[in-house]
């Protein structure tokens, strides 16, 4: 293109050696007077003596002294701009939405308990949204919580920002905590078997307590107390919600409930 435009320009064209050696490359030394002519007219200028008393020698010199400053703050302010990219701390949200690993639903109906345990923090509690969702900024390119639920296990999580940062995690259900929750709110006529099955979940020693409502405590059961709590037909059973539970080898050892009002 600057061929043909040379051409039309001024009538003439520079050789492909010389637009190789002065124009593709970097060379110390200035091309032939004739070829300076030609770029001088291309220029606007008469000839190569022209265009060099056109210009004041000072001017020139002044933009040679620029030069090399203005290279240096630009190049100063590129370093500046990735160091700050990389080094300043930059805030990372994760996003997790909980799903029963049963039912493939998300978990609505009771919140999820959150703890996040991100290093030299202290514990964050949270509780999952009407989503069934939890959201968490950080400048940490980590997450680390634990997830607890009266009806689902007790689980720690640990997502880096460099895996996804938007998840469904499935949730796996706690059968017993469920089955106590059906004996407590089902519509068992079944007395005798609900009994059973209830004494081979609870160990003989476990510990069950009730929560009080408006502050006043709690209140202490054996495994018999609350297993005749359950399998007596009363209108206080079917406010009965499993708060938390803990198991054993294979039976509850520790359990908590309260009774909605």
């Amino acid at each position: 293109m600057f061929q043909e435009d040379l051409q039309k320009q001024v009538k003439s064209s520079i050789s492909e050696k010389s637009f190789y050696n002065y124009f593709k490359n970097t060379s110390n030394k200035l091309p032939r007077v004739d070829v300076l002519n030609m770029l001088s007219e291309y220029s606007g200028y008469k000839n190569w003596v022209h265009f060099k008393t056109s210009i004041p020698q000072n001017k020139i010199q002044e933009k040679k002294k620029l030069k090399p400053k203005w290279f240096v703050f630009l190049l100063l302010g590129v370093l500046f701009v990735t160091s700050a990219y990389f080094l300043i701390p930059r805030t990372h949200t994760f996003t997790f939405c909980f799903i029963d690993q049963d039912r493939n639903e998300p978990i609505v109906k009771t919140p999820i308990d959150i703890i996040v345990l991100n290093n030299e923090q202290s514990p964050f509690y949270a509780k999952s949204d009407s989503l069934g969702c939890f959201r968490w900024s950080t400048k940490d390119d980590f997450i680390r919580f634990v997830i607890r639920s009266p009806y689902h296990k007790t689980d720690t999580i640990f997502r880096n920002i460099s895996t996804i940062t938007n998840e469904n995690i499935k949730v796996s259900t706690d059968d017993y905590a469920l089955m106590l929750h059906y004996y407590a709110n089902g519509k068992l006529e079944d007395w005798k078997n609900r009994k059973n099955e209830l004494s081979r979940m609870i160990a003989d020693n476990a510990i069950i307590f009730q929560v009080l409502p408006s502050g006043l405590g709690i209140e202490v059961y054996s495994k018999h107390e609350f297993i005749a709590k359950l399998t007596t037909p009363t209108k206080s059973l079917k406010s009965i919600e499993i708060i938390e539970s803990k198991r054993s080898k294979g039976q509850i050892v520790k359990l908590k409930f309260r009774v909605k009002s």
